[in-house]
């Protein structure tokens, strides 16, 4: 069950890991509506709710996702072990890297490396 929890002062909407898959453009929109109806500041998504191409940067999934993201000021995290799919792109293995240095997409390899990196981001402040 997708949950709303606070951490470090930050409404993180921690999606479960089943459920609907970001597959196509459109289901970007309906967990973006999730996501405001709930009042989140911060989408934790399992990476079991990647869609197969979501992580290949051809395809523009991720892309398109992130920016509508970063658009309606929301901050994101991909929740999970995605060293396949870093084994298998230099362009993606830069793209984590690059994201993770900012303040709004990151990927973490468990909900507890969020949560301390919420954290201490709120420690910081």
């Amino acid at each position: 069950m997708d949950e709303l929890i606070e951490i470090g002062g930050m409404r993180v909407l921690h999606y479960a890991k089943e459920g609907m898959v970001l597959a196509r453009e459109v289901d970007i929109n309906d967990l973006l509506g999730a996501a405001f109806s709930s009042g989140a500041d911060l989408l934790a998504i399992p990476v079991e709710r990647l869609g197969s191409d979501f992580l290949k940067l051809s395809t523009g999934l991720a892309g398109a996702a992130f920016q509508k993201m970063v658009n309606y000021h929301l901050k994101c995290a991909i929740v999970g072990d995605i060293s396949e799919a870093l084994a298998r792109s230099g362009p993606l293995r830069d793209f984590v890297r690059e994201t993770n240095k900012g303040n709004s997409i990151w990927f973490v390899p468990d909900f507890e490396a969020l949560r301390e990196k919420l954290l201490a981001r709120a420690g910081a402040a």
